[in-house]
């Protein structure tokens, strides 16, 4: 095993360099409007310190709008009211970006002009570090298969599709974490629950800072532990449910913020139009998913959940099959029926769901936590269901 983990680290590496090589070329100025919406919170951000979070249009007074809009021949660039991803706030008062700090404050860290490359660069490296985590902690030949494969294709997918938009950098970093936390919080069932439990509510939280519909990652979470309460009210389950209600919220507390600037109101966004059109079954949308390369990793991210229920055994590993499998019913019934498709709205729980299985795999000691063992008579879901008090 230790040959072919060598093999695949340099691999992974490979393709590593190959996206670095990539990335090294880019442009910032690729004609995408919503890069302009992220870069301007980046400078506001670079200009005013945390009172960055303000994106009235009364604080352009240094033409950086304007020229970003001009660099990429956008039409009525000099009328900042016609600036793409800005809103007018509901009282009328003043002009404000719609798409949440996040993704600005992460490219801020960065010198102006040189901040799209060295951030995708970073999150590359991350991502490639996790993986390459999952590969050498695997002791198995079906951990190690998971490994090698979800960990080549996790790295691919930091150019395509993650290239289409700057918030998905940051997301991919952060899903892969909360696959790790998550994976640990119920393989690794001990003193240390707690803190993780708060672990995966900070970074649920903190990734609607990047994307504010990441903020739906947190939906089969909060239904299984809310499940678990309700089913079971022990002092467990209301304590962890506590504890991941109260770390979400904190990780939330960027987008409050920004909110409450902008809008006046914590919970009231700057989003407006088709991003918040009510809930509708489109054949087209349905459609467009069907056609594109998102289906797949569905697919896969299905059997894989079914086939960790199905080959999991006694433990913390089947009550995991479960969380995932709700959060990826919630989440796919939540962009199925959004009006808008893109290439990439439902990567982030398909990614969050993948480093789960991955590492709930390679992180299990054996036949014992059941992820690999094959139970002849496994237990039914009846007698899972008992062992969730436990």
């Amino acid at each position: 095993m230790r040959a072919v983990k060598v093999f695949f680290s340099i691999v992974f590496l490979a393709i590593l360099a190959s996206n670095i090589r990539l990335i090294s070329h880019w442009s910032e100025s690729r004609g995408v409007y919503d890069d302009i919406c992220y870069l301007r919170q980046a400078h506001l951000f670079q200009r005013f310190g945390w009172q960055g979070l303000d994106t009235s249009l009364a604080r352009e007074t240094d033409g950086y709008l304007a020229a970003k809009l001009r660099s990429i021949d956008f039409p009525n660039w000099n009328e900042p009211t016609r600036a793409p991803c800005h809103t007018q706030t509901a009282d009328g008062s003043k002009w404000v970006m719609t798409p949440p700090p996040g993704t600005g404050f992460v490219l801020a860290l960065f010198p102006e002009g040189f901040q799209v490359v060295p951030l995708y660069m970073l999150a590359n490296a991350i991502v490639a570090g996790l993986a390459l985590f999952g590969l050498w902690r695997a002791q198995e030949k079906v951990g190690l298969t998971l490994a090698a494969s979800l960990g080549a294709l996790s790295i691919y997918f930091m150019i395509n599709p993650t290239k289409a938009s700057y918030s998905m950098a940051p997301t991919m970093v952060v899903c892969a974490l909360a696959g790790l936390f998550t994976a640990r919080l119920f393989v690794d069932e001990g003193r240390r629950r707690l803190l993780i439990v708060a672990a995966v509510g900070v970074l649920l939280g903190l990734s609607a800072s990047f994307r504010i519909a990441n903020v739906v990652l947190s939906a089969g979470y909060f239904l299984f532990f809310g499940l678990s309460f309700l089913i079971w009210r022990t002092r467990e389950t209301f304590v962890s449910g506590l504890a991941l209600g109260l770390s979400f919220l904190v990780g939330l507390l960027p987008v409050f913020a920004a909110n409450l600037v902008n809008s006046g109101n914590p919970l009231v966004s700057a989003y407006g139009g088709q991003d918040t059109a009510p809930r509708s079954l489109d054949p087209a949308v349905l459609l467009a998913y069907l056609r594109d390369t998102q289906f797949p990793l569905i697919v896969i991210a299905c059997v894989g959940t079914a086939l960790l229920w199905r080959f999991a055994g006694p433990g913390g590993v089947r009550k995991l099959a479960l969380l995932v499998a709700g959060n990826l019913a919630l989440n796919l019934a939540f962009f199925a029926t959004h009006p808008v498709f893109t290439q990439y709205y439902v990567i982030p729980i398909l990614m969050l769901s993948l480093w789960t299985l991955l590492f709930a795999a390679v992180l299990s000691r054996g036949p014992a936590h059941g992820v690999i063992a094959h139970e002849a008579d496994g237990p039914r879901p009846s007698e899972m269901l008992s062992r969730i008090s436990h």
